[in-house]
């Protein structure tokens, strides 16, 4: 009987142990991205992605500047990427003629591989190359300096984009 309550203590110290960790880990995750200083005002509080990637590199091609750009990063596989589909065809009809709208899809090699040289073309190459394999990623960049305004990772909330587009299209 001592030898299991010995094996159980142990195992209980080690599962405070792990849960500990677990625990501090995310909480100096959270702290670090609050304490991020935001290289432009409208980089949105609930951007998870915030102060990875501020810009694009340079403005965008000529075709894409005088309106806010909304780069989906997508895959016909991807869960998240059904899931914010509904949103973006709102935001699609909403702001239409307002917004542009680039898709950069990576459902496949063929498909990345148009898709690099689309991306290219419009001065997003940098951002591909970061993102290719974050499927479900929406950023809204500014064609004119190339900043990225937020990106959003799977975020089907309409509101949080018309907020940083209302103020990018406020600004032109």
């Amino acid at each position: 009987m001592f030898k299991n309550s010995k094996f159980l203590l142990s195992l209980l110290c080690l599962s405070s142990l792990v849960l500990t960790v677990s625990c501090s880990t995310t909480k100096s995750d959270n702290i670090s991205q609050n304490q991020a200083t935001p290289s432009t005002t409208e980089v949105t509080q609930a951007d998870p992605l915030a102060g990875k990637l501020t810009s694009v590199g340079a403005p965008l091609a000529k075709e894409l500047q005088g309106k806010p750009v909304l780069v989906d990063v997508y895959a016909t596989w991807c869960a998240g990427c059904k899931n914010i589909a509904s949103t973006l065809s709102q935001l699609k009809q909403e702001y239409s003629g307002k917004v542009n709208f680039v898709v950069l899809d990576v459902t496949d090699k063929a498909k990345v591989q148009e898709t690099q040289a689309q991306a290219e073309k419009l001065g997003l190459g940098k951002f591909l190359e970061a993102n290719k394999s974050k499927t479900s990623t929406v950023a809204i960049v500014d064609p004119a300096t190339g900043n990225i305004l937020t990106m959003f990772k799977n975020n089907p909330n309409k509101a949080d984009y018309t907020k940083v587009l209302d103020a990018a299209i406020a600004k032109n």
